[in-house]
């Protein structure tokens, strides 16, 4: 199966690009996972609008919980204060749930909007998606706002960062280092960045190593999983029942760690099946569209510990307990994902 299409980022490219030229839109809008790079580029938005000491005059943080439009609209036409900018930020302003009185005067005023005003519309909390049905509204976008999706950065984009990160802490890492660190702790910039952090500190050595990594990161939850079914194919169910206990403890929800099983189950499965047709991890790879071939590497390990019956039953009884989790009332979850696991382990 071929990788799936990334779809062009022409919003970020946009952005990057009116940086650089010093020529900022009047109206933006951030949305996306990646917070880190989206405080990075209000940031740098706001150094290059807002003249140092003049911020109480010319840049205005707002919450769009009940804010009108005309209030936004005072905001922005409010004139600048011994300055050319003004800047205005909103925060979770849900423009496609305004009534149409408001969505009318909000067409307006991007319409006629002040040249010296620069508008960042952010969703922080609230996710951002168009409702196609309001064709007036998402067309006003289209012609008067620039909108700047922040994703997780490419492998390529992240391994440069991490290394100057590391670099300001007086430390190298190599690729396959920082591969694993991706893998342990997520590909989120905003996550990485203490992580990061306590490896530096940690590290004696010039150089980081997994070892750093695994002795004090925080491992995401799809990491936890891999460390536990790894368990599972390799019949160490207390091993496995340890990871498990730390989750719980931490008050992940039983239906939630079944599903990152169930996903990380599926991954095995085809990686099973990827041995016995002979293919390779960079094919598994395509197939999940992973970001570089150090998780797909370690799903083929893992398969080879297993054989296709296993896999195949593996997933079948993760989906039927899904199904048991999600209809049940008064099911004891916790003892039937210990159960679950147990008898994935027996089954070895």
């Amino acid at each position: 199966m071929p990788p799936k299409a990334e779809k062009k980022n022409n919003g970020f490219d946009r952005l990057r690009a009116d940086l650089k030229a010093q020529t900022p839109q009047n109206v933006y809008l951030f949305y996306g996972e990646e917070t880190y790079l989206r405080s990075y580029y209000l940031e740098e938005l706001h150094r290059l609008l807002i003249p140092a000491g003049f911020e109480e005059f010319n840049y205005h943080r707002l919450s769009g919980k009940g804010l009108t439009v005309q209030e936004l609209a005072e905001v922005t036409e409010a004139m600048p204060m011994m300055a050319q900018h003004t800047m205005v930020v909103v925060t979770d302003l849900d423009i496609f749930r305004l009534d149409e009185q408001q969505r009318t005067a909000l067409m307006a005023l991007l319409a006629d909007f002040p040249e010296y005003c620069t508008l960042v519309l952010v969703y922080d909390l609230l996710p951002y998606k168009r409702d196609g049905k309001m064709k007036k509204l998402c067309a006003a976008l289209d012609k008067s706002v620039c909108e700047v999706e922040f994703r997780q950065q490419e492998r390529a984009q992240l391994l440069r960062w991490v290394k100057r990160r590391f670099a300001a802490a007086g430390h190298d890492i190599d690729d396959a280092t920082a591969d694993h660190l991706l893998f342990t702790c997520g590909s989120l910039m905003t996550e990485l960045v203490p992580e990061i952090g306590k490896i530096a500190a940690y590290a004696k050595s010039r150089a980081v190593t997994v070892e750093d990594i695994n002795a004090v990161a925080d491992p995401v939850l799809d990491a936890r999983v891999f460390d536990m079914t790894n368990s599972i194919t390799a019949g160490k169910y207390d091993q496995a029942a340890q990871v498990l206990g730390e989750l719980l403890r931490m008050q992940t929800e039983p239906i939630v760690i079944l599903a990152a099983v169930g996903k990380e189950l599926r991954r095995l499965y085809t990686a099973r099946m990827a041995l016995d047709a002979g293919k390779d991890r960079f094919w598994l790879k395509q197939l999940w569209s992973m970001s570089s071939d150090y998780p797909a590497k370690l799903l083929m390990q893992a398969a080879g510990k297993v054989d296709h019956e296993w896999c195949q039953t593996a997933v079948i009884r993760c989906q039927r307990l899904d199904r048991r989790m999600k209809s049940e009332k008064n099911m004891d979850s916790e003892a039937e994902l210990k159960l679950f696991l147990m008898e994935l382990a027996g089954s070895r």
